[in-house]
């Protein structure tokens, strides 16, 4: 296992939820780490919060240019790069009958082209250092939600991705491997009031019963399973789910 301490690290999507937990725990063990978003904001809050470890920079990953500019601004942050955590993405949700052509091309833009030519203007960087490419994949694979074609659609690509990568980049020893989170309680809800609403309440303990192990999951634990997915050196391609069972399928109740 490689060290996280001293590992330049860059997290798209950093500004919220998964991004910015995972942010969190790498720069607590002693990582360079660089976020990146379209919301300045909500970046500056986070890197301010951070400390040091941290820098931001403001940019939409489905474009070009801003895709060059991020990846130079973390491996100057970071001087190189050893992780590329590619968290940013969207979803759209609705029956297949009213989905739009520019609705799923906007969903696969900023879910796998966009993370597909950051994670190739990266290779150069990550064969200096021998890293890593992670891919957040979606429990919408193991399970099917009616209305969640195009982001279940996207997230199957992702995990096909990881393991053609995987496959092509392991001759320049760089390890390229996908979290498959389950239903997760990000800090964000906690400060929004989730829980003080009732009917709030009783949507996440009908999720939580879907899980195998009874409960959602905390950004921290999707955050543990990144760390170690970009510092295990002889794991590749693999696929984990960290998911607390719901992917096996239980019944709710």
């Amino acid at each position: 296992m490689r060290d996280i301490a001293g590992m330049s690290v860059l997290v798209t999507g950093g500004g919220s939820g998964l991004g910015e937990g995972t942010a969190r725990h790498f720069a607590a063990r002693g990582a360079r780490v660089t976020i990146c978003g379209r919301r300045r904001g909500k970046l500056e809050a986070v890197a301010n919060s951070i400390g040091p470890a941290c820098h931001f920079v403001e940019g939409d990953i489905t474009n070009a240019n801003d895709r060059a500019g991020i990846l130079g601004a973390a491996i100057a942050h970071g001087d190189g790069l050893h992780a590329l955590i590619n968290n940013a993405g969207n979803m759209y949700r609705g029956p297949l009958v009213e989905l739009e052509e520019r609705q799923l091309l906007d969903v696969f833009n900023s879910n796998v082209v966009s993370a597909m030519m950051l994670s190739g203007l990266a290779v150069p960087h990550l064969a200096r250092t021998r890293g890593a490419i992670v891919f957040i994949g979606s429990v919408h694979t193991r399970r099917a939600y009616p209305g969640a074609s195009p982001y279940a659609a996207t997230k199957g690509a992702v995990e096909v991705l990881t393991r053609v990568l995987a496959a092509e980049l392991g001759s320049q020893k760089i390890r390229v491997n996908c979290v498959v989170p389950g239903a997760v309680f990000t800090e964000i809800n906690q400060r929004a009031g989730l829980l003080d609403d009732a009917a709030a309440r009783k949507r996440l303990d009908a999720m939580a019963s879907s899980h195998v192990l009874g409960r959602i999951g905390t950004e921290e634990e999707i955050a543990e399973a990144i760390a170690y997915l970009s510092c295990a050196e002889w794991t590749t391609g693999a696929v984990l789910e960290v998911d607390g069972g719901l992917g096996l399928g239980l019944s709710p109740g």
